[in-house]
């Protein structure tokens, strides 16, 4: 299959020129809001897929190819994760058909909070917005004896705050013996506060200087139901101090990762966030200060494209009220969205 990418003003006008370019056979693969650098091309970068050679020169930009094999190797990836969520997009209706003005509409409200324009088109045309995403609010690795859960993320997200929440909620509410390690010794004095929160709740709390050390703790601590691992913030230049830590808790069995992301981050500042913390292999994605944003359809793009269910939402400072298991039906309604055909759920 070749590629070839349009940059527009809007994704219905790119798939009006391809098809008058591929002809009716060429399949959508990816539509995105155009980065920062591509902007000036157009509002959205759309690449469709034909069989057979295509023009090499795009007609609104030239699409870039990677300069490794292990770019290619994540484009690959990436395009077959984008190629299983197109098939859900193309459940009967045609893709280049002329939308109406209600899903036209539908659609263009769902792009401006930020959702993936092929999902939106999708959803404007009659699929359920729940079909594109998955949640999973247990704690713990399944069939495991007790529950380990890991925070990770960058700084400034609300880790601490999130994993006292979820310990007074799981640990403390349900009278099950519990612990808090924390790995945190970057930020001065974020063991004492954490320390001290702990102790409110009645909760003890370790501080592990080395993965080594963390290692330690978990086994020292097996008889607890409970254990929460808090770690360090790293930004974008301190991930190299964070190697070994994000090794040992990819690695450990027994280790449930959740990967805790602002819901108010741009969604370029999010796929970049998530990439860098791939080392740490999170297994779910939690979103916190759903509070403080009315745009959520970053959020809905990246559990989708990254194939990883979001477990909790939290929102402002309360101890443990504002954080919440994640549900379709709520994240769902979160983006005003009418068109909800899951079980259970009212349309």
């Amino acid at each position: 299959m070749k590629l070839k990418s349009y940059f527009s003003e809007t994704v219905e006008a790119a798939m009006e020129l391809a098809r008058k370019e591929l002809g009716e056979e060429a399949l959508l693969v990816h539509a995105r809001p155009a980065t920062p650098e591509t902007r000036h091309l157009g509002g959205y970068e759309v690449v469709f897929g034909v069989n057979g050679p295509v023009n090499p020169q795009p007609s609104m930009a030239a699409a870039q190819e990677p300069a490794s094999p292990d770019y290619m190797r994540q484009d690959l990836a990436e395009m077959k994760r984008e190629i299983e969520r197109l098939s859900k997009c193309l459940s009967g209706a045609s893709m280049f058909a002329q939308p109406s003005k209600v899903e036209s509409e539908l659609c263009a409200r769902l792009i401006a909070s930020e959702l993936d324009p092929m999902i939106a088109q999708a959803v404007a045309r009659g699929a359920s917005l729940e079909e594109f995403f998955e949640v999973d609010a247990t704690l713990g690795r399944k069939g495991a004896n007790r529950a380990v859960i890991a925070l990770v993320g960058p700084p400034g997200v609300g880790k601490t705050t999130t994993l006292i929440k979820l310990a007074a909620r799981y640990g403390l509410a349900s009278r099950r013996p519990a612990q808090i390690l924390t790995a945190d010794v970057f930020r001065i004095a974020a063991a004492d506060q954490l320390r001290a929160l702990a102790a409110i709740l009645g909760i003890g709390c370790d501080v592990v200087e080395t993965p080594v050390a963390l290692a330690q703790a978990i086994e020292e601590h097996r008889h607890k139901d409970y254990l929460f691992i808090d770690t360090p913030g790293l930004g974008r230049d301190d991930m190299e101090d964070g190697v070994d830590l994000a090794r040992l808790i990819a690695s450990h069995p027994e280790i449930d990762t959740h990967l805790v992301l602002s819901a108010s981050m741009k969604p370029a500042d999010m796929a970049r966030v998530i990439e860098r913390y791939e080392i740490f292999q999170p297994k779910k994605f939690l979103f916190t200060r759903i509070d403080e944003t009315a745009s959520f359809g970053a959020m809905i793009n990246e559990a989708s494209r990254r194939e990883r269910p979001v477990s909790f939402l939290a929102t402002g400072q309360q101890i443990p009220d504002d954080v919440e298991p994640a549900s379709k039906e709520r994240i769902a309604g979160l983006l005003g969205n009418p068109v909800v055909r899951s079980a259970g759920a009212t349309a």
